[in-house]
């Protein structure tokens, strides 16, 4: 008769102990806190300029307050459904999920929770249309953008960028208590800007998209393409900034902030092909870091339009 050995038992390693700054850290690293404050930069002047002035501090301090709820909603949710492709890449190995600082199911309920707290939030403290916005944003990032189209198309960050639009939608509704056409040219301009700011990034870190399988402009065009689309996109933004000046009823002090920053933005771009076009180190993230600055300056130029 053969004896029989028991088996050895299961054993499951032990998840570290996290401590409650770690743990809060990782919650507040997966909301993309840096994101959130370039979303904030554009909300306040668009307020400034529907309300012709100041608007009340509580206004302004509610529609912040909802949307960067919203904006760390759509930003956790999306570091859930990324989570595999963020550990291959050295951009973003060291976000919480990546590190297991927050487990999966931590932060869905997390980023479903900001959701629901937006929602409400906007709605009593602003108004529902603001709060609609705020959803319709959510949903738009996490299932058009996150799901639908960036490991799909190279598209991705021209339709997902939307999502990143809404903000001005939400300052001006939380304001005037609808859209008018003001608003839609201020998303328009972020519609056109968020391309060329987002490809001089994939650019730089083109090597990490295609060791994760996500079909950006560099990785599936190349350079080239990419630093053409850039151009093309910058016009287009430039463009649109300067349709801004007659539709909302603007001053010389936007419209010479608009004209000088948007020849600075193009310079760059066209810097940034010529590179390209002689091989020379391209230095991407010289646009990425304009952008930024041009973004900002932009729409302070706005705020301070109606106070001279």
């Amino acid at each position: 008769m053969t004896a029989v050995t028991p088996s050895a038992p299961l054993v499951v390693p032990a998840r570290p102990v996290r401590s409650r700054g770690e743990l809060a850290r990782g919650y507040l690293a997966l909301t993309k806190p840096r994101i959130i404050e370039l979303l904030l930069v554009t909300t306040v002047p668009t307020m400034v300029i529907a309300d012709r002035g100041l608007p009340s501090l509580w206004l302004i301090l509610a529609t912040l307050v909802g949307g960067s709820l919203a904006a760390g909603s759509a930003n956790t949710v999306n570091c859930y459904v990324d989570r595999d492709i963020d550990a291959k890449m050295h951009r973003t190995q060291r976000r919480p999920l990546a590190r297991d600082v927050v487990t999966p199911e931590e932060a869905l309920r997390f980023g479903v929770g900001l959701g629901v707290l937006a929602t409400l939030w906007l709605g009593f403290f602003v108004n529902w249309l603001s709060s609609a916005l705020g959803v319709g944003a959510i949903l738009f990032y996490v299932f058009v953008y996150t799901l639908g189209m960036k490991r799909t198309t190279p598209q991705n960050i021209v339709i997902g960028g939307a999502a990143g639009c809404v903000p001005v939608l939400i300052g001006w509704a939380s304001v005037t208590g609808r859209v008018t056409i003001d608003a839609w040219v201020l998303f328009a301009i972020i519609f056109f800007w968020t391309p060329p700011h987002f490809w001089a990034l994939a650019m730089k870190f083109s090597d990490d998209y295609a060791r994760a399988g996500v079909p950006m402009l560099p990785v599936v065009a190349g350079e080239a393409e990419t630093a053409r689309q850039i151009v093309l996109y910058s016009w287009l933004m430039v463009a649109v900034s300067l349709l801004l000046h007659p539709v909302a009823a603007l001053g010389w002090v936007y419209l010479a902030a608009a004209v000088v920053l948007g020849a600075v933005f193009l310079a760059e771009a066209y810097g940034l092909r010529r590179r390209v076009a002689s091989a020379a180190p391209t230095k991407p993230m010289r646009l990425f870091h304009w952008s930024i600055t041009y973004l900002t300056l932009l729409f302070a130029a706005m705020a301070l339009d109606q106070f001279v």
